[in-house]
Formats: structure tokens, sequence, C-alpha cells
């Protein structure tokens, strides 16, 4: 039973995907995760806006509340043996807390793993910790050799490369810095955060503060958007994006890259050398578009 997206890929990336009983509403990698039952259901609204999915996490998570229900009826069903989880983000995911009770009551008892990675490293070291409680250890030395060598590609490519200064923004409203595995991405991949800290969460900011660090690209990544409502999203703040002087600024799948610490993630490392250095990383595994209404402004 996968209760994380980026666990889910993981498991499919292992060979495991016919084992997968059970995953959430919001696993829609691989294609043949869509059809496994969802034991998860969004306790928010349809149709909120970045300033109020803000305010409804918060206000939820103040008061110790769940911004995910899960099917604990549904779960004892599908009598998993292992649950793969996370307790590193309480909007990511159903509560730890929630899940380890409800395994606790189980007849036998799942296993329960948490997978909870702040940096690249520990993201390669979780593909070791499901493999150990699978058994797929093959195929986890295939899948970390095979990351491996597309990391060393692009840090082969970009290597004398002048690094880029760059603001990912994982939130619009209101701002907040990428942090965690984000950073060490974008100086693999020839640039450096100028906000963001490697290890460190995720932090809220001010669009001041954003144009005082004088990025040359931003990156436009809200947390589990795809790359259309992402770029709908940079387009809402254009205004704000284009006061910031950047001369470019793009929208990412940030689904599909930088919010899953998965083996996607090397798809992201791929796609942010790309963005700031086309001219040496002329492909990549997904698209970044330009919002076009955040044209550069000239600094003061």
């Amino acid at each position: 039973m996968s209760l994380v997206p980026h666990a889910t890929e993981l498991l499919f990336a292992l060979g495991l995907g016919d084992q997968v009983v059970g995953v959430t509403h919001e696993c829609d990698h691989p294609t043949e995760a869509l059809e496994r039952p969802h034991v998860t259901t969004d306790r928010l609204p349809p149709g909120l806006s970045a300033a109020e999915i803000d305010a409804a996490v918060r206000e939820r998570t103040e008061r110790g509340e769940a911004i995910y229900d899960l099917d604990a009826e549904l779960l004892a069903e599908l009598e998993p043996d292992l649950i793969v989880t996370q307790a590193l983000c309480p909007v990511c995911a159903v509560s730890y807390d929630d899940v380890q009770a409800i395994a606790a009551r189980m007849d036998p008892a799942p296993k329960v793993i948490a997978l909870d990675p702040k940096t690249f490293g520990e993201t390669i070291n979780d593909i070791r910790t499901v493999s150990d409680a699978t058994g797929a250890k093959e195929a986890a030395f295939v899948l970390i050799a095979t990351i491996a060598r597309r990391v060393e590609a692009v840090k082969s490519a970009v290597a004398d490369a002048e690094p880029v200064p760059v603001a990912a923004l994982e939130w619009l409203d209101p701002p907040f810095a990428a942090g965690h595995w984000t950073p060490q991405l974008i100086e693999m991949a020839g640039g450096f955060d100028v906000l963001g800290l490697p290890g460190e969460s995720s932090e809220q900011v001010t669009w001041e503060m954003v144009r005082a660090a004088e990025p040359e690209v931003v990156v436009c990544m809200p947390c589990g958007y795809d790359l259309g409502r992402a770029h709908e999203e940079a387009e809402a703040y254009a205004a704000q994006l284009g006061a910031l002087g950047a001369r470019r600024v793009v929208a990412i799948d940030a689904s599909g890259t930088f919010s899953r610490p998965g083996p996607r993630l090397v798809e992201a490392l791929e796609l942010m050398a790309h963005v700031l250095h086309p001219d040496r990383v002329p492909e990549a595994p997904s698209a970044a578009l330009d919002v076009e209404g955040a044209a550069p402004a000239e600094r003061t």
C-alpha cells in the first residue's frame, strides 16, 4: 500500500507494481497506478485559489486536523503486508500517526515505513529502504546506477559553465522559496539558489525579498501543480514576477518533477539544466513554459 505519490512511483520503478494493492487519489504516475483502488480523499473543496488553499491548509494544520481522509475500512480489506507513507509534510499525505494507529488495529498488522527525504542523497537512500523491505535489491541497484549516470551526465555538461542565480518558487500566494532537495538540484544543474537552503524546509518569503536576491531566472513550481496549471498560476501573477527583473521566468510541471522526491527527480535535474544552460543541455524529458506576461523589468 502506498500512501504518498513518490512512494508509488518508486514501487513501480522497482518493478513492484503488480504487488501494489492500493494508492492515494493523487497517485497518477505511472498510468498503471490509476487502476489501483484509492484509499484517500481530499478534504479541501475543489476550485480554491492559491491564497485560499494556503489559508485552508494553515487553518487545518494549526487545529491539528488532516487535509486528507483515509478509508480505514478499505485499507483493511486490501490486507497489505507493507504500508509506505511519509511524515515529513502534513500537506503531502495522510497523517503518519493516523496510519500507525490504523495499522496497529489490523490483524495481522502490516509493517509501516515512512520515506521522509530532505536531500537528494536521502531520496537515493529511500530506494534502498524500500528494496530492503520488499526484496527488490537487484532492481534497486539498477535504478540507482541509472540515476547516477544521468546525474553525472548533467554535471559534466555544465561543469565549467557560469553558475546562474535562480529563484525557485514553490508557491506564489504567498510566495514560498523551495527548500529540501531543490537547491541541490539547482546547483548540480549549473545554477545557485538565491533563496532556498539545501536540506531545509521551504520558507515563506516576500516579493521584495525575491527581487532583492536578484535572480536571473525564476522557476515557478507550485507544489503539486502540473505544467498547465503551473503556467496559468504564473500568468496570474505575471505582474509580481515581471517586477523581479529576471531575464527569464518559466513554469514547470512541479507535480511530475520537483514536488515528488522519487525516481523522477533526475528528470527535474535534467529539466533545470536545460532551462539554465540550453546550449549545453539541449534536450529535457519535460517542458518548461516561458511566462510571457512576466517580461523583464529594469532594475532600479
